[in-house]
């Protein structure tokens, strides 16, 4: 449907999620107005107010986990010299297909030297890192930024899941050797566990990918998976552990405390604003439209005047309530036009956690009727009890959301033993486990043979707990020497 007649598609919002997700998803997109694909450049979006107001919270609660955890932050231009791009051979091989180059400006004037504009950062910080870090006593150094980056994405593009601009945090970490640069992954899942479990009521599993699969000039990937109601992968925070690769390509050095010059170890760490909120969106919404975690909503309470225009007093009320409210909560009054009920659902698809509806009743009674989206009930509360229901609920909301959210995520695993059990398990929207010879560069045609006959792929092996295999593998029969998840992903 066209966006111009999104008014009343608003209000008539009505998909099943759980029968077709697929359309659910578009659709809420454009009803909801979160994304306008109507942008004249294949693969890129405009993000419109709603989502944004929610990524800005999002990437608020994520910067104050990074910085608590002894990050700084910092900004980077998005341009990197090519020179710089092209001095770790295996990262440039993994990422040259998809880097967007500035060759011009002005008319047609050719440039000196060839720009990147970045698909990630590495080769554009850590030249100044080898600036920055000179002794032992600088170590460690944990530096963070917001920011956009840019791939030529081949794949179909998705607003907000797959797309050739996307918006992220990317943490660029240095350690004295490689003990240090293994608790900053450790510390990494944490953060993702705190923030985009807990927070944002997203449920993963931490795997390290196989070798095949790793970040381009990594020597480990440690990522989190999430999967969606149709049963797609979506990945999340990946951790790249880079050791000394760019270190050396990049002369990031420090004088230890022998004396003797020594190579940095590298780590860094990249949590995808804009698909940890698609995750959100999908996880939690449902046949009316969306929910929100309580401290991610965009508006976090909705006040609707009931025959405000024939009572002075339910108007003067619901400024004073949101005056009282705004000092802590994302509060707006829906003083329109629309019929109480056209204003309960628009508020209801566009996922605000709380909604007041204050009429002439409520005010002469002051007992407020308050509306959760998370339970879709109504509670009668006195207007001296207010704030500390609110207060009470914005908790309640999110653990709530989180619950349902693990109880789907908990029975999403199933047992295979065979390419037709692995087949049978992801066709029906599931995360296969299965025995696998090795999630080394050796297992690579096996992994192969799954992508090409099911579609699906190898995830890795778990980091949260150790699994010992038994049997052989479910594809080449050899002795299996690991336990692998494999599923269908964006």
């Amino acid at each position: 449907m066209a966006q111009e007649n999104q008014k009343e598609e608003k209000i008539t919002f009505n998909i099943d999620k759980d029968r077709n997700f697929s359309e659910w998803f578009t659709e809420i997109i454009k009803v909801a107005e979160l994304a306008d694909m109507r942008y004249n450049v294949k693969g890129f979006v405009v993000f419109q107010p709603w989502s944004v107001l929610a990524m800005e919270a999002m990437y608020d609660l994520y910067e104050r986990a990074l910085q608590r955890k002894g990050h700084n932050p910092m900004w980077f231009p998005a341009v990197i010299p090519e020179k710089n791009f092209f001095l770790e051979r295996s990262h440039v091989e993994g990422f040259a297909p998809e880097v967007f180059w500035i060759t011009e400006h002005g008319a047609s004037e050719k440039l000196e030297e060839k720009l990147a504009l970045r698909p990630t950062s590495e080769t554009a910080i850590y030249q100044m890192y080898s600036l920055w870090i000179r002794s032992y006593k600088d170590l460690p150094f944990k530096a963070y930024q917001r920011a956009q980056v840019w791939r030529h994405e081949t794949k179909a593009t998705r607003p907000f899941l797959r797309s050739r601009e996307f918006y992220w945090i990317e943490a660029h970490d240095v350690f004295a050797n490689e003990e240090g640069a293994m608790r900053q992954v450790h510390e990494d899942m944490e953060i993702a566990e705190e923030i985009l479990h807990k927070k944002f009521g997203v449920p993963f599993i931490f795997f390290k990918r196989p070798q095949w699969d790793k970040f381009a000039g990594a020597v480990n990937t440690y990522a989190a998976d999430a999967i969606m109601p149709n049963g797609k992968i979506v990945q999340q925070p990946s951790t790249h552990l880079l050791e000394q690769n760019f270190s050396k390509a990049f002369d990031v050095k420090f004088r230890d405390s022998d004396g003797n010059e020594k190579y940095a170890y590298i780590t860094c760490y990249g949590p995808c604003i804009s698909r940890m909120f698609a995750s959100v969106i999908a996880m939690h919404g449902d046949s009316k439209g969306l929910k929100f975690p309580f401290e991610i909503a965009p508006k976090q309470i909705v006040i609707v005047p009931i025959a405000a225009d024939k009572n002075n007093a339910v108007m003067k009320k619901a400024q004073e309530l949101a005056d009282l409210l705004s000092a802590n909560y994302r509060v707006e009054i829906d003083a329109s036009e629309k019929s109480p009920g056209e204003k309960f659902y628009y508020w209801e698809m566009k996922g605000v956690p709380l909604r007041i509806e204050l009429g002439p009743k409520e005010v002469k009674e002051k007992k407020l009727t308050i509306y959760r989206r998370d339970t879709n009930k109504k509670e009668a509360v006195s207007e001296k009890q207010l704030l500390k229901f609110v207060e009470s609920s914005a908790g309640e909301i999110t653990e709530n959301l989180c619950a349902s959210a693990d109880k789907y995520f908990s029975g999403i695993i199933k047992d295979a033993k065979s390419l037709d059990e692995i087949k049978s398990a992801v066709d029906s929207g599931k995360i296969a486990r299965t025995n696998f010879c090795s999630t080394e560069l050796g297992g690579a045609k096996c992994a192969e043979t799954i992508e090409k006959q099911l579609g699906a792929r190898v995830r890795g092996t778990r980091v949260d707990k150790s699994e010992k295999p038994s049997g052989k593998c479910a594809v080449c029969g050899k002795e299996a020497k690991e336990v692998v998840y494999i599923a269908n992903e964006y």
